[in-house]
């Protein structure tokens, strides 16, 4: 029970990393209890040592996924109270148990490795002369393989629809100097090295008691950690303290419009009156500034371009004061509904569009429809199921080509790699969270800021009822937006061509960890 109890509080540790906590510090040692207990308890007792893997799992994804449940009360859309908590406990049960399962599998994984390296090699290699040269040879190979074993992981689950907390995230927004990191493999560099650090803190730590669990006199060894991790942070800080040389032909001068109209109301046409006329204003005051462009949120205003066309005070006065605008609206595609960002030039034309590319999970689309389908209503008010977007889309404007997310996306690293490597210049994102607390802005900020920083883009990012901000290429927060609050905001971004080396090369680091890892088998 007591391992159990100190398991649990580890994980409860790592989910207080996240937003808007912000404890980044504890990702460093939080995940060393369950490295020590899966090393430990081996094959002896799998049963128990998945109990553990679970409850860690459970302690951190829960926590930092907590704020799902504040889709409920879903009342406005027509949901009884009392299936709209039970779906809210679903949804947030449903996504914590797929970490819990990458976890247990990492766990699972650690084990076989270890039973493979007693059962066939190390004993047999004339190399090593010694049981201290066998022993410390597992050791160095057990963290090689525990480090790649957890990144291929997250890989793999990065793949999917349900994803939200890598271990890289537990750094943003505030340790940006480590999250510079990701300039070089995307979150797979800093999933490492945490992993890493954590691993060589629970190699320590047995090592360093012994068969009656007094501690030997062996605290330099505490010294490799410290070194390891002051290593990191000298390569991120060199790359956090690069100047920026951004120059003035290269500027934007943007608007951003926070509508901050209700979910309750979004959908009805009170909500659409109010959205209608909350942006036409905010697009009268914003083009008093000479402004290159406006960005708008999520489904500012929720129709099709063709029907803001036919009907739509707003596009008449874009069509007045001439500025060009990002229009968070539907698309339509194969007589399906497209969650879009629309470019429309400064004669009302439209240009171009991003469709969003990685659709909310129960929310615009049903995983696993066939099964679940039967099982589970239907959470959006639309009658039409959304289509998700072509990954290998870009998106040329009239501000010249733009990297774009929308909501769920800015979880998904890949995308903006793509449409940088295709040539965009900058970020524009664009979200709606009004249903959920504040701790869910703070988390999409900080995945925004993660973003930013991979790509060595400016970026700002308009929301519905909040944060709307402005971000650096070093992952600075220039201005944020106050939450559940109408707000105009203008400033200064600037297009970059840089490529980093996630850019141009992609997350090569997670296949040398894969070859790594292999190695540690057949070595």
């Amino acid at each position: 029970m007591n391992r159990i109890l100190i398991i649990f509080v580890a994980g409860l540790l790592m989910g207080m990393t996240a937003a808007p906590v912000n404890a980044w510090y504890l990702a460093w040692f939080a995940l060393a209890p369950l490295w020590i207990a899966v090393v430990q308890l081996r094959q002896q007792n799998v049963k128990f040592m998945i109990l553990l893997g679970a409850v860690w799992a459970m302690a951190y994804h829960g926590q930092a996924l907590f704020w799902i449940t504040g889709v409920h009360p879903m009342t406005w859309m027509g949901v009884p109270w009392l299936l709209s908590l039970l779906i809210a406990i679903f949804c947030w049960l449903f996504i914590t148990f797929w970490g819990v399962f990458l976890v247990i599998s990492w766990c699972l994984g650690m084990v076989l490795w270890q039973h493979f390296k007693d059962k066939y090699h190390l004993r047999r290699l004339p190399l090593f002369n010694s049981i201290s040269q066998i022993s410390e040879a597992k050791i160095i190979l057990r963290i090689v393989f525990g480090v790649a074993w957890w990144c291929i992981l997250e890989g793999i689950w990065s793949q999917g629809s349900l994803w939200w907390t890598s271990l890289s995230f537990s750094q943003s927004p505030n340790n940006l100097s480590l999250l510079h990191l990701t300039q070089l493999s995307g979150p797979t560099t800093l999933t490492a090295a945490i992993v890493a650090v954590n691993g060589i803190l629970a190699e320590i730590f047995i090592t360093t008691r012994d068969d009656k669990g007094l501690v030997k006199n062996t605290s330099f060894l505490l010294l490799i950690p410290i070194i390891i991790y002051g290593g990191l942070f000298w390569v991120g800080s060199n790359l956090y303290h690069r100047p920026l040389k951004d120059v003035a032909q290269n500027a934007i001068h943007l608007g951003i419009i926070q509508g901050n109209i209700p979910n309750e109301i979004k959908l009805n046409p009170i909500g659409w009156r109010k959205a209608i006329a909350g942006y036409t204003k905010g697009y009268q005051s914003l083009a008093q500034k000479d402004l290159d462009a406006i960005l708008t949120p999520e489904t500012a205003l929720p129709f099709r371009w063709q029907d803001i066309k036919a009907d739509s005070s707003f596009y008449q006065v874009v069509q007045a004061e001439k500025i060009p605008t990002f229009l968070g609206a539907f698309g339509s595609n194969q007589q399906k509904f497209t969650n879009s960002l629309l470019a429309v030039d400064q004669s009302g034309k439209l240009v171009d569009s991003y469709d969003k590319i990685k659709l909310v999970p129960l929310g615009e689309y049903i995983p696993f429809e066939s099964v679940l389908g039967n099982f589970i209503s239907r959470l959006s008010p639309l009658e039409a199921r959304l289509l998700a977007g072509n990954p290998q889309q870009s998106f040329n404007t009239p501000i010249g080509q733009v990297i774009a997310g929308i909501c769920y996306d800015s979880a998904f690293s890949e995308v903006f790699r793509q449409q940088a490597q295709l040539g965009g210049e900058l970020i524009l994102t664009a979200a709606n969270n009004a249903h959920y607390s504040q701790i869910m802005p703070a988390q999409h900020h900080a995945q925004d800021i993660m973003r930013a920083v991979e790509s060595d883009r400016w970026l700002a990012r308009a929301t519905n009822t909040g944060y709307s901000a402005i971000i650096n290429p070093k992952g600075e927060t220039v201005w944020i937006s106050n939450i559940n609050t109408y707000e105009l905001h203008s400033d200064t971004i600037f297009r970059r061509q840089t490529q980093t080396p996630y850019v141009r090369f992609g997350d090569w680091l997670i296949w040398v960890l894969f070859f790594f890892g292999l190695a540690t088998l057949v070595l």
